[in-house]
């Protein structure tokens, strides 16, 4: 003889219907906010670049690429020196910058525990926060003062300082999500924990690390204050890395403040050479390591 048990509802469970109902209205919700949010971002970094392209695309020519900065009131000229100088600063800066940032993130992932490792951490979120004038002042201090004279020298310091806590975060994190199971692998077949960490790990998390690098270049070269400090700025062509050296940032600073039309639309201009030179930066990286392939494809 069989007996049939009822099961009572529980008092604060909902029904198996309204749940559903609810979890799909919730989902459907976050899905519309999360679109909404996105069109929004998206409108608003469109409209300033074409803001900006429609006010800097009337000065550029060649001479805009290759001229030194005209005299004040005067028609014509470019940002030449600004754009070497900004290509010989942002490279020294990432000649330190990048070595220091991907060793300490290599740290953090791989090597360090304990307080140690745990006060580096840190340190490393500490540096993300502070205002970049700060390292300016820092390389203020440290260089110009001592050597009497601004130098694109002091704006790479500063600039790869800026630079560490970027690249090192986002190599750990990188790092992070290799799987384990490859470590141990290596480990298996009789490798050494550097050698399975240089040749095992870090190939692996390659185009994650790469990502994280252009984005710290991608920063540090539109900064403008720790330059003012530095690098300072200068009307003339210069690749004396002790000297005053233009920037576009800097100069862009400096004319979009001109009350002439010439040096104000300028402005402008070395705004939208930073801008597309960040937006090609960033298509070159995900071509290299294959960002635009779909997921599984070759």
């Amino acid at each position: 003889m069989s007996t049939v048990v009822e099961k009572t509802p529980h008092p604060f469970q909902p029904e198996r219907a309204g749940l559903n109902i609810r979890r799909q209205a919730a989902n459907g919700l976050a899905i519309v906010l999360t679109t909404v949010f996105a069109a929004a971002a998206s409108v608003f970094l469109l409209y300033l670049i074409f803001y900006i392209a429609q006010k800097g695309i009337r000065s550029i020519n060649l001479d805009f690429f290759t001229q030194a900065p005209a005299a004040i009131g005067d028609s014509g000229g470019g940002i030449g020196p600004a754009i070497i100088g900004t290509l010989i600063i942002v490279g020294l800066a990432a000649l330190a910058g990048i070595p220091l940032g991907m060793a300490t993130g290599i740290y953090l992932a791989e090597i360090g525990r304990g307080r140690f490792a745990g006060l580096v951490r840190f340190l490393v979120d500490t540096l993300t926060g502070i205002p970049t004038i700060l390292f300016g002042l820092f390389a203020w201090v440290l260089i110009v003062v001592p050597s009497h004279s601004f130098s694109a020298i002091s704006g790479s310091v500063a600039l790869s300082i800026i630079m560490i806590p970027t690249v090192a975060r986002a190599t750990e994190e990188v790092l992070r999500l290799v799987p384990k199971e490859l470590r141990e692998a290596s480990v298996a077949l009789g490798a050494t924990e550097s050698h399975t960490i240089l040749r095992i790990v870090v190939p692996a998390a390659r185009s994650g690390i790469v990502t994280g690098i252009m984005l710290a270049v991608a920063r540090v070269a539109g900064e403008t204050a720790p330059l003012a400090l530095t690098a300072f700025g200068s009307p003339f062509f210069n690749t004396n890395i002790f000297r005053a050296t233009a920037t576009i940032p800097k100069q862009t600073f400096d004319f979009i403040l001109s009350p002439y039309s010439n040096q104000s639309n300028q402005a402008y201009s070395a705004a939208l050479l930073l801008i597309v030179l960040v937006i090609l930066t960033s298509f070159a990286v995900r071509w290299a390591t294959g960002g635009f392939r779909r997921p599984g494809g070759r």
